[in-house]
């Protein structure tokens, strides 16, 4: 089974978002920033190769919030795993993404989200 990590980056009661660009596969849909775990990688070391990819940052990776597992129609499912992110270095550019919004948790769900997140975003939208 892949592993997929993602960051829940918070500042000042705001969480990011990032939309896909529309030549990726499942373009247009919001998500949270990360990615594939390699393999033999630690799942932490993932997420900061990630967002430093993605978001050209240093991020401290925080506590573990959420791991769940979730399948596309069609495909193997995946294990998902969200953890917190309080602290970075850098500025935050968002160019592997079409936008990136600062919003808060309530307002989450407003955003067409991939299919696999959608039941996490309902969760922080509710405060848990």
């Amino acid at each position: 089974m892949n592993t997929v990590v993602a960051a829940l980056i918070e500042h000042e009661e705001m969480v990011l978002a990032c939309r896909r660009r529309s030549d990726q596969d499942h373009g247009g849909k919001w998500e949270f920033p990360g990615g594939k775990v390699e393999a033999g990688e630690e799942l932490t070391a993932a997420l900061a190769r990630e967002l430093g990819e993605e978001l050209q940052i240093q991020a401290e990776i925080g506590p573990e919030i959420t791991r769940y597992e979730y399948a596309y129609p069609g495909k193997n499912p995946l294990l998902l795993v969200f953890y917190a992110v309080k602290s970075w270095t850098g500025d935050i550019t968002s160019e592997q993404f079409s936008d990136a919004r600062w919003m808060p948790k309530s307002q989450l769900a407003s955003l067409d989200f991939l299919e696999g997140d959608v039941e996490f975003v309902a969760s922080l939208a509710k405060g848990l």
